[in-house]
Order: structure tokens, then sequence, then C-alpha cells
């Protein structure tokens, strides 16, 4: 049995990211809503908790509230910004809104010498993010503060409590991995003995006990890290009972569904069915600007070739699909619905997530659901993949639709796979393909004048966007030299006819998102 820390999630839209600082002090976690009955918090093996921020005030009707008892169960409590003030809250502290709410980078200085801050410097940059702060709380100690946070830090020995107004998830905490490596290990007492190696031979075992010795199961492949993995993970557990269905839906990138043919049929030796759905993605996508509309229009197709070829498999081999795998990560989730029921607000949908129909008949196998891109590529490399499919960018389910702002048709498809082609063959020449989270082109719906052989021209747009990131929650506008930028646009503007203008998009995540739509 693993140590494990359990998360308690506040509806923080970063509460993720404190699940993977974890698991990266090699510890094993879990993230529950802010309501699951202490005894399934306090399992065997629960070496601490952690509660996370939110968007709620303490003293608002309907705020989410925590159990007292935990305080007297005898584990480690860490509160995270308003996980500070429920805790103060509930045992007879008072937090009031702040005289100047405090958003950003901030210094704070630290006092004594409690475990939390073992071998850090005495001041040191975090992120705080809270318009209402700690004013009291019965036995407290304060161990850290800021000029405007008297209450930065704090130890409520009773309690078995340390709380931290500021956000050491997040990378803008310079040392916020240390402070939470020191709560894991100097306070909760944790080995750090999680790893990919032992995930691996673990979630076999949990696929073989799942599907049985005589079921089979269809894996939903596009060709991306993450399902690339689970199919080789998935072929490890249970062989030739796994089939991939590959559906092109008529929105991959350039010559997309050949490379995955040829990869997983010809090379790794696994089942595939391939699927040409083109036309009848196309079709359905007629006419449909608003990008929701189209994320569940593909979502909804994408389940129903599935539900189709799995009844024809499920035929063929007398009856005994019983699975559909899905390459699911926690991003995925966590931007889709509230993860486990939590108060988190709903960004934007995925279509492998949320959206199975009840009649589907599948049951579902998602070895990655709760798992970090990094910790899936950790797992391909293991598994043996080349590093041309466990570094490849990410690509969203819903494909270049949600690339092609507007309608998307036929044309526009063929434009935006020429330029997005010319994108990320210029930032592998450019040796960035690590350094860049992802790199892509999307296509405009604005035309624009141009000049191009002494001829006027009135053609489409097209934005480029390059981002750096650790984890796709948070990302930052990559600075791509000129000369780079200037190949780029060079290239598509006189490669790609269609297209005169070509812009580069600036924006970090938050405010925006990574994908346009």
């Amino acid at each position: 049995m693993h140590d494990k820390i359990v998360i308690l999630d506040f509806g923080s839209q970063v509460t993720q990211l404190i699940a993977r600082r974890v698991r990266e002090a090699k510890v094993y976690c879990e993230i529950l809503p802010f309501s699951t009955p202490l005894a399934q918090v306090l399992t065997p093996g629960t070496k601490g908790v952690i509660l996370s921020g939110g968007p709620a005030s303490v003293y608002a009707n309907g705020a989410p509230m925590i159990d007292k008892a935990l305080y007297a169960a005898g584990v480690p409590v860490l509160g995270i910004c308003y996980g500070v003030q429920v805790t103060a809250h509930v045992n007879g502290g008072k937090v009031v809104p702040a005289e100047q709410r405090e958003f950003g980078r901030t210094e704070i200085s630290t006092h004594g010498s409690d475990p939390l801050f073992h071998g850090l410097p005495a001041k040191q940059v975090v992120w705080m993010s809270h318009g209402d702060r700690v004013e009291s709380v019965p036995g407290v100690t304060v161990i850290a503060s800021s000029p405007n946070c008297p209450y930065a830090a704090v130890s409520v020995p009773a309690l078995n409590f340390r709380g931290v107004q500021f956000h050491p998830e997040v990378a803008h905490t310079e040392h916020g991995a240390a402070i939470l490596r020191n709560f894991l290990t100097r306070v909760c007492g944790c080995r750090g003995d999680w790893e990919m190696g032992s995930f691996i031979d673990e979630e076999i075992a949990r696929i073989r006990a799942q599907v049985g010795e005589v079921d089979r199961v269809v894996l939903g492949l596009s060709g991306g890290v993450d399902s690339s993995v689970a199919a080789v993970l998935l072929h490890k557990a249970i062989g030739k009972r796994l089939t991939c269905i590959f559906v092109n839906n008529g929105v991959l990138r350039k010559d997309e569904a050949e490379g995955v043919r040829k990869l997983f049929a010809d090379h790794i030796g696994i089942d595939l069915d391939y699927v040409d759905a083109a036309e009848r993605f196309l079709t359905k996508l007629k006419g449909v600007d608003d990008p929701e509309r189209k994320r569940k229009i593909i979502g909804h197709e994408f389940v129903a070739v599935f539900k189709e070829e799995a009844e024809r498999i499920k035929r063929s081999s007398g009856g005994h699909v019983r699975f559909l795998a899905q390459g699911t990560l926690y991003p995925d989730v966590i931007e889709s619905i509230s993860v486990h029921g939590g108060p988190a607000s709903v960004i934007k949908s995925h279509h492998n997530v949320g959206g199975l129909p009840a009649d589907l008949g599948l049951g579902l196998v998602e070895p990655f659901r709760f798992l970090f891109k990094d910790e899936v590529r950790a797992i391909g490399s293991r598994l043996g993949l080349s590093d041309a499919v466990v570094w490849r960018q990410p690509f969203p389910g819903p494909g270049l639709a949600v690339r092609i702002l507007g309608e998307v048709t036929p044309e526009k498809v063929r434009l935006l796979q020429e330029a997005d082609a010319i994108v990320r063959a210029e930032i592998a020449s450019a040796g960035l393909e690590r350094a860049i989270w992802q790199a892509f082109a999307v296509l405009l719906p604005v035309k624009s004048v141009g000049v191009m052989g002494d001829e006027r021209t009135y053609e489409m747009t097209c934005a480029v966007r390059a981002v750096t990131s650790t984890d796709g929650m948070t990302a930052d506008w990559a600075q791509l030299p000129y000369e780079l930028l200037g190949r780029i646009s060079n290239r598509i503007i006189n490669e790609v006819r269609g297209i005169n203008r070509v812009v580069y998009d600036i924006t970090s995540k938050p405010p925006g998102t990574i994908e346009w739509e």
C-alpha cells in the first residue's frame, strides 16, 4: 500500500495542480469533493489531507464547509487559500473581507523554524489570489506574513493544521514545490514511493481485474500521446483482446490518418480498425459556427461511430466486446465537469468526457483519467514507445474543427492542414519541439486585402499559436525568434493559396485558453 494524500476540492480551477505537485514528490494522492464523509477520506494509508482553494467566501450563504471532526482525526492538514479560511471559520476564528485585495506576486517573510519552510529563505515570492483574509484563529502561530496579509502562513498545533494564504501549487510561487514537499515528508512522514513504473504494474493488474479473462476492449485511437500510450498499456495487459478503432473525422492534421495506420498496424502490431467517416462528420458540421455545438456534434458522432464499430466487432467476436477504453486525461476532466461533483466551473466540453450515452452498452476503461500529460509521457517511454510518439504535441479531440473559427468546410480544412503542417515543420526544424508545449495554426473568419505579384488579393487570415507549459492548465505564449516567425509567415503566405496574412497570438492561459475554441 502506498502512502496517500487526500486533496479535498473546494472548487479551485487549479486543484489538479496540487495533485501534480504531490505526485512530483512521488507521493500518491486522490482528489475528493469537500463534502466526502470522513470515513472515505481517512482510509488506510492516508498520511495527510490538503484543503484546496476555491472561489467562495466562507461567510456567504451556501459556502462549502468542512467537517470539524477532521482536525481531531490525527492526520496533518494543510489548508491552501480558502482551505485556511474555512479552517478558521469552523474552529471559532474570524474571516473578513481584505481591505486590499491581493492578487499576483507577493513577498512574504517567514517566522520561526516551522518544518513547512525548512531549508527555504526567510523572504520569498509567492502567488496570492484572495479577496478575504483570516483575522483570527484560536491557538494560532504565525509562521509567515506579508505587508497586506498578517496570516500569510499559520500553524495551529491543537488542530494538527498548517495553512498558507498563497498558492504553493502554481509555478509563480518560487519555492512552492519545496513547501509542499516539506509538508509531505517532514510533516506527514510520506516515503515518496509512488512512480510511473509502479503505476504501470498496478494499472495492468487493475485492467485485467476489470476486463476479466474473456471480454474484449475497443479503444478510441487518435494517434496522439494519450490514446497511443493507452493502447500500448492495454495491449500489454490483455494482448489480442484489444481492438483500436481509429476514426478519420475529416478534421485531422495533414497525413495523420496514414501515419497512424502505419505506426500501429504495421510497426506495433495492434489490431487496428480504420473508419473513414470524414464525409459524415463534415456533413454534420455544415453551417455550424458555435464552438460548443461543434464540440458536441463531433463528440456525438465520435460515440455513434464507436457504437456502430463496436457492435460490428462484437458480432464478429462472438459477443465479447464489453469495454470501451479512452485516453482521457485529468485536465480534460477538470475543464469539462466539476471533478467528483465539486464546485469548480465548467470551461469547455471535451468529446471523450461526460458525453457517453447511457445505452452505449460498454463499460469504461480509462487508465489515465487522473494523470497528467508528463506522467503519461513517462509511462510511454517506459513502455518503449518512440520519442516521436511520446513527445508528440497535444491535439484536441475535435481536431481542426476548433481551430477553424466559424463554419467548418472542406476547403477551410485543406487550408488549415497546409498551414498547420508548415508551423509544425518549422518548429521541428528549429529544434523547439520539446521546448514548446503546443504550436499550431488557427484559421480566422477574417479576410484582408493583400498584394501578391502586383495584384490585389482578398484572402483568409491565419493565426499562429505557440505556448510553453508543463501541464496544459496554465501556459505562457512562446517568445519564438523573429527569424522563425518570419519563415513561418513567409512559407504560409507563399505556399498556401487562400491565405495572405499571418498573425501571432501572444495571449497566456489564463486569461485565454490554449485553443481558440
